[in-house]
């Protein structure tokens, strides 16, 4: 996380935890030597940042790239098991 000091911080989060995940949050953020908000906030940011990256990047090795590639280049065929799919009607209400 970009290092910002907390006069830097303008938005606030609230959130709730059990007695036990705030004894763990505790001792971790101690064992970091940071405070709990920080540990927290330090935490959360690189969650969010790899869900973020995990919708947007794909790691593969140079043959997987390279297979993906020829079958993106391929002319498309017919999918019959994917026509009957998008031929049925959702399970869901529509509005």
């Amino acid at each position: 996380m970009p290092a910002a000091d907390a006069t830097k911080r303008s938005s606030r989060l609230g959130l709730r935890a059990t007695p036990e995940q705030e004894t763990v949050l505790r001792r971790a953020a101690e064992v970091a030597h940071k405070s709990l908000t920080d540990f927290i906030l330090d935490a959360a940011y690189q969650a969010a940042e790899q869900t973020l990256l995990d919708q947007r990047l794909f790691m593969v090795s140079g043959s997987q790239y390279q297979a993906l590639l020829e079958m993106l280049d391929r002319p498309e065929t017919d999918n019959p098991g994917l026509q009957d799919l998008f031929s049925r009607q959702p399970v869901w209400p529509s509005r």
